[in-house]
């Protein structure tokens, strides 16, 4: 009988920092978008958008352009200062791909 060693690539990664804590409800916040332009995010976050606005009356939600949009920018130490700057609640970052 043959004998295989399989080795799993998938190894695994040390949490260093938890992602933000959740809001408990958006109504009457303030809400930001982060986009990277993937081709279907033309589509998708502009209805979001409109869906909070008409769901949550009282939430402001930004602009989509109010932060810098794409993969090159979206990253960067001066968007997370911008976004921190703009007294967001909460950021929804979305590529709708």
């Amino acid at each position: 009988m043959a004998k295989l060693e399989l080795h799993d690539p998938t190894g695994s990664i040390e949490v260093r920092q938890l992602h933000a804590a959740r809001l408990d409800a958006i109504c009457g916040k303030r809400i930001g978008f982060l986009t990277n332009e993937q081709w279907q995010a033309y589509f998708a976050l502009p209805l979001i958008k409109e869906m909070i606005e008409k769901d949550f009356p009282g939430t402001e939600v930004l602009p989509l352009d109010a932060f810098p949009k794409g993969n090159d920018h979206i990253g960067l130490p001066a968007t997370a200062k911008l976004v921190k700057e703009s007294g967001v609640d909460a950021i929804i970052i979305g590529n709708a791909a």
